[in-house]
């Protein structure tokens, strides 16, 4: 081998471990997407997700209990006032056969949106930005971005337990957006659903799967083309979200 031949091999950059990955992702995101974009790996993560999801469902089903919750939802919706006390008995029994299953929910719909949020991140950075990027690096970036979901759920157990179980609020569990401020009973319902989508871990997802983005397509795709790339679904999203909510108040 000629001393030429050998200086032309450029060495290789150091593989970082599953669990330098994870650490990674909050610590070095840059560093940590660009090894996630050469070796698209994602089963660990979204493991670790569903479990962190499951843990808070069955916490919750035990220490606060489907029935509170769903009477503070009828308390808070103005078409249950108007039914009878025997239309909203059965309408609660309705809703706690669901609950006995509701649980196991997040083994399905995690991976699933996952998969939805994927392909339309890939349609918008590979179809419309011509980006250079596959499906299952935008897969894995999107399961080690929402990581930010275990560090959530972890908050959220330690809330549900300082807190009283009759002031805890499922759906808005952390003090992290505007609506943990607002009164769900008195607020507007476009605005208090509009609200609890502005939350601190949502923008810190965003920003991550930007980054993760921008790591896939290298040189093709800046930041501020990643970055709008993940806003504009989620912008649709919560929008949509919000109207459902305030049309069916």
């Amino acid at each position: 081998m000629t001393p030429e031949s050998v200086s032309a091999i450029e060495p290789q950059p150091e593989r970082m471990s599953e669990i330098s990955r994870l650490a990674g992702v909050f610590f070095e995101p840059k560093k940590t997407f660009e090894d996630i974009a050469q070796r698209p790996g994602w089963l660990v993560p979204l493991i670790l997700i569903i479990v962190a999801a499951l843990s808070t469902m069955v916490v919750f089903s035990q220490h606060v209990g489907w029935e509170r919750f769903f009477r503070q939802q009828m308390e808070s919706n103005p078409r249950m006032a108007q039914l009878t006390p025997e239309q909203r008995d059965q309408a609660l029994a309705m809703q706690m056969k669901f609950a006995s299953v509701g649980a196991a929910v997040p083994v399905v719909a995690v991976p699933i949106s996952f998969l939805v949020i994927s392909a339309v991140l890939l349609g918008i950075v590979a179809g419309i930005m011509s980006a250079p990027v596959k499906f299952k690096q935008v897969f894995a970036v999107m399961c080690y971005a929402s990581l930010t979901g275990v560090v959530s759920s972890i908050l959220t157990l330690v809330v549900m337990f300082l807190k009283d179980p009759d002031k805890f609020n499922l759906q808005n569990p952390l003090a992290f957006n505007p609506a943990a401020f607002m009164d769900p009973t008195t607020s507007s319902k476009f605005m208090y659903s509009l609200a609890t989508s502005l939350d601190l871990f949502s923008f810190w997802t965003i920003l991550l799967i930007a980054t993760g983005l921008q790591a896939a397509a290298g040189k093709k795709l800046s930041f501020g083309g990643a970055l709008f790339s993940v806003i504009l679904p989620w912008a649709v999203y919560v929008l949509g979200k919000s109207a459902l909510a305030g049309l069916f108040s």
